[in-house]
Parts: C-alpha cells; sequence; structure tokens
C-alpha cells in the first residue's frame, strides 16, 4: 500500500488531488512561512564535507625525520663524539629544519594555519606581533643551537 493523503470526502465533499490542494493563497501555504516572514536575506551556506586531515603516509616521514635528525642532534652534543660531533650535530639539525618545514608545508596544503595567523586565502594580513613573536622564538633557537654546537669546538 502506498503512503499519501487519504481521500476520504466521498459524499461529494472536496476533492484533493495527488500532489496536494490546487489552490494556494499567496503562492504559499497554510503550513509554511507567512510572506512576512520570508526575509530577502542571504542563506547561509555550511560546509557539509569533512575538513581535510593529514593522512598517515604523509605524517609518517615527516615524524621519522624529525626524530632522527633530532637524535642526530641531540647525541653529539650530550656526549661530544669527538671533532666529528659538530659537524653530525650540525647536519641532524638541518634533518629536523627540514622535517618542520615539511610537516608546515603538509598542514598548510590541507589548511591549517599557525596560531594568530588568518587561514589562507581569507585575504586578512596577518598582525606585525604575531609573525614578530614567531620570528624572534626562531631566531633564538637558531642562535642556542649555533651556540652549542660552537661551544663544542
Amino acid at each position: 500500500m502506498e503512503a499519501g493523503p487519504r481521500d476520504t470526502a466521498h459524499d461529494g465533499g472536496e476533492q484533493l488531488s495527488p500532489d496536494g490542494p490546487d489552490e494556494t493563497s499567496g503562492g504559499v501555504t497554510d503550513d509554511g512561512p507567512g510572506m512576512d516572514e520570508m526575509s530577502p536575506e542571504a542563506e547561509v551556506e555550511v560546509e557539509l564535507r569533512p575538513q581535510p586531515r593529514l593522512r598517515i603516509w604523509q605524517l609518517a616521514p615527516i615524524v621519522i625525520l624529525a626524530a632522527v635528525g633530532s637524535l642526530m642532534f641531540a647525541f653529539p652534543l650530550a656526549f661530544e663524539f669527538g671533532d666529528g660531533g659538530a659537524v653530525v650535530a650540525m647536519l641532524g639539525l638541518l634533518i629536523s629544519c627540514c622535517a618542520a618545514g615539511w610537516g608546515m608545508m603538509a598542514a598548510r596544503r590541507v589548511g591549517h594555519t599557525w596560531p594568530g595567523l588568518p587561514e589562507r586565502g581569507s585575504g586578512r594580513r596577518p598582525d606585525w606581533r604575531v609573525v614578530s613573536g614567531y620570528a624572534l622564538m626562531l631566531l633564538s633557537a637558531v642562535v642556542l643551537a649555533v651556540w652549542r654546537v660552537a661551544r663544542l669546538r
């Protein structure tokens, strides 16, 4: 049996068509919004697709390179492996920085941004205080790393 409106008017009453009433007052049915309730405002669109995320095949090489680079950087500095320790430490620092850059580019590709910076394509300019804070943190990390490696000699 099909679901639909029941036609119970057998004694000559008003008959319903299969798709509802034939006449509507003002173009709006009784159960819909009134003409004064309908606003000309723009509708809000909501993104139904899931947010893009980094997949395991994107994260695994980044994490492995970062771990290897940080170990190469930490062990010569901690245990002072002679004259070659500074070279190995700088190579480890280079590999760690490459992994960090690769991770940042992969995160940017899926739409992530640094805290305090505007989203990609938003048209807004980043705040100079946030950018200078990030630059100061990066500069201090580089100065400390170079100073520690220079102390090995």
